[in-house]
């Protein structure tokens, strides 16, 4: 299992007389991610609420902040269970066979319009053998299609206008995936995370985001936007879409610089822990 640290700098400067913040960037605790040790780091001495999500385990943090210079700092080391298959084993779930948890993501959401996508899903994949090569042709497909391209979108653009764009980011490449799934009805939904393993070239570590589908009995990791590698997520929010599971929202009069993160992986044999790297199986770390 891989032992992934990080570490995430936010600077914010509140302009106004208060501002309210809901935070989502601490590392979730399940029963595949094991949180080691952590600290948070907050310059203002404020009072701090805590939410975690039931069924997703996202980890929310409630404040107001006061007027001047806002640090956050928050460091974890997290420890991650892997759970492999053969992708040729895992079957699409009918209908009537799924959880009651996982019915929701099958549904439309602000940011994944799945219904208005399923004259194009069936037209591409709808007749394909339904099961992990199905979702793989449907990953595949939005990475030959959009090219991933910083400042090509904004937080309001949804999975349609990506399809018209051809290009975004991590979270455009996860809507468009998602919404073409849940318009084939399979279950998708939307998570963030830090990533170790993401290439350079795009620039320093960011949070990402990245796609889980249903099959089988879990939920199993795609990654559309192709820029990391699935066994290097440390998982934080987990919703039907980026308004599920934003790193920051913010009430007020607030300006901020850009998150400043770094991530690295301790390889210790003796611990089991070892380096994240790419692997040809099918990669699941929620059930």
């Amino acid at each position: 299992m891989p032992l992934i640290n990080v570490e995430i700098s936010l600077q914010y400067q509140i302009c106004s007389d208060r501002a309210d913040f809901i935070l989502n960037i601490e590392s979730a605790q399940t029963s595949s991610q094991r949180v080691l040790g952590e600290n948070l780091l907050i310059s203002q001495n404020l009072t701090l609420q805590r939410y975690e999500q039931p069924g997703t385990s996202s980890r929310f943090l409630r404040f107001q902040a006061f007027p001047g210079n806002l640090q956050i700092r928050y460091e974890a080391a997290v420890e991650v269970t892997h759970f492999l298959a053969n992708p040729s084993t895992l079957r699409e779930v009918a209908i009537s066979d799924l959880p009651n948890e996982v019915l929701t993501y099958l549904y439309p959401s602000r940011y994944c319009q799945s219904d208005r996508l399923t004259e194009i899903a069936m037209q591409l994949f709808g007749s394909l053998p339904k099961g992990y090569a199905r979702v793989a042709a449907v990953q595949a497909w939005v990475r030959k299609n959009v090219v991933f391209q910083m400042k090509s979108s904004n937080s309001m653009t949804s999975a349609l206008e990506t399809i018209t764009l051809g290009a975004g980011v991590c979270r455009d490449f996860a809507h468009l995936m998602i919404g073409l799934c849940r318009a084939l009805n399979i279950p998708a939904r939307y998570t963030t995370a830090i990533d170790y393993g993401a290439d350079p070239i795009l620039g320093p570590p960011d949070f990402h985001a990245y796609v889980e589908v249903y099959l089988g009995d879990r939920w199993y990791i795609f990654d559309p936007s192709g820029v990391a590698i699935p066994m290097g997520f440390i998982r934080i929010g987990t919703g039907r879409d980026a308004a599920d599971v934003s790193f920051a929202t913010i009430f007020g009069d607030v300006s901020s610089s850009p998150p400043e993160i770094k991530i690295w992986a301790t390889e210790d044999d003796s611990r089991g822990w070892y380096i994240p790297s790419a692997c040809l199986e099918a990669v699941s770390t929620d059930t």
